[in-house]
């Protein structure tokens, strides 16, 4: 990374392409309705909160929609991802925004209305004062199945994320999980998205690789617990959707 790219403006790559399948209903997921507005709402406005004013958005299912509803969002641009083929090739998709970009990238998904601009302020901090290729953004999960768990050195040092199907079961027990929230050097995440590939069950290509990738180049990689529990809770079901209306209720009343 070039001395001075941590300290330059901030682009934020927002993924949004995919369909609520397990949402029970038509629109795209990230337009899906908590507490009376639509869930990518929230994330662009954290984004915002933390200094975070060029916003892309990765759009793919309905895209006409996302775009429509965000047309009045100052300086939030579009990148389509026609084939939904992973996260990864999701920022692919991106790659005309990222060449001209020197400095911080920071990646998150479209359905976390619970992002703190804290958070985003934190990690893009930590970035800078660690010149590094990549921060992760991770948090304890005491429930954590279904994550990518953090694994750590005997000195506490990152050394990757193993998927919960390829974990030992001590692998298993780590509470501390990968929530897809990154902030890349632009240029080194350019590099590393040459370097993925879909060899993989799904034949996707994965944003979760690009740390490995970087770290086999000996770039320095390193995660970061500051993200909130809440930040933590995801919206794969009708059920959970409640569960964040309910925290998200919580935190307006503690604020308040």
């Amino acid at each position: 990374m070039p001395p001075d790219a941590a300290a330059r403006p901030s682009l934020a790559i927002v993924l949004a392409a995919g369909k609520g399948t397990r949402m029970k209903s038509e629109l795209p997921k990230v337009l899906v309705p908590v507490a009376g507005r639509p869930m990518i709402r929230y994330v662009i406005d954290s984004l915002r909160k933390a200094g975070v004013s060029r916003i892309v958005v990765v759009v793919g299912y309905r895209a006409d929609l996302v775009r429509t509803e965000l047309a009045d969002e100052p300086g939030v641009e579009f990148a389509e991802q026609t084939e939904q083929l992973g996260t990864g090739h999701a920022v692919m998709m991106c790659r005309g925004q990222l060449a001209d970009h020197q400095g911080p990238v920071f990646i998150v998904a479209g359905d976390s209305p619970l992002l703190q601009a804290e958070s985003v302020r934190t990690l893009l901090e930590n970035f800078s004062a660690a010149r590094a290729s990549c921060v992760l953004g991770t948090v304890d999960k005491p429930n954590p199945t279904g994550y990518g768990r953090i694994v750590r050195d005997d000195a506490g040092k990152f050394v990757g994320i193993v998927e919960e199907k390829d974990a030992t079961p001590t692998q298993r027990a780590i509470q501390e999980v990968n929530v897809s929230t990154y902030v890349f050097d632009a240029q080194d995440l350019l590099w590393a998205l040459d370097k993925l590939t879909d060899k993989n069950a799904q034949r996707e290509y994965y944003i979760t690789d690009c740390p490995a990738i970087l770290m086999a180049d000996g770039k320095k990689v390193t995660a970061e617990k500051v993200l909130q529990p809440c930040e933590a809770l995801s919206i794969n079901s009708m059920d959970e959707l409640a569960l964040v209306e309910q925290e998200m209720k919580r935190l307006v009343r503690s604020q308040s």
